[in-house]
């Protein structure tokens, strides 16, 4: 069994690549509804699976998106946040999309629509902080 110790320093490795606000963002936003839950993420989703040998972060992120899209528009608000955690792997644009399209044949095309919607929002968004 991992050290939750350990598993939280490598979660919080893995946040700092991909979004290093995010458990900060995390923390003020439900720590008061479920005491130590951005700590608890980072540990858990992070440190206990994105850092698991096997994969590396790119593909990771890519399933991710993946089973977003499949999960359907419900999860607009994380695809989009995973989009770009996805970007910060170094995952370019067009594989992002083509991830999502093909959940087209698992999730039905509603689903991969709503993630292409999710994405093109996302890549807007990333293009006019760039500016």
């Amino acid at each position: 069994m991992t050290n939750p110790k350990s598993a939280l320093d490598a979660g919080r490795a893995i946040v700092a690549t991909l979004n290093p606000a995010l458990e900060g963002q995390l923390g003020e936003k439900y720590d008061t509804l479920v005491p130590d839950f951005a700590e608890s993420l980072v540990e858990w989703a992070y440190g206990r699976h994105y850092a698991r040998p096997g994969l590396d972060l790119k593909t990771r992120q890519l399933c991710t998106i993946s089973a977003l899209t499949v999960l359907g528009g419900q999860t607009a608000p994380q695809l989009q946040v995973n989009i770009r955690h996805t970007l910060a792997a170094g995952a370019s644009r067009t594989e992002i999309i083509e991830a999502i399209w093909q959940m087209a044949v698992y999730g039905g095309l509603p689903a991969a629509i709503n993630g292409l919607n999710a994405a093109q929002e996302c890549f807007d968004a990333v293009d006019a902080e760039a500016t």
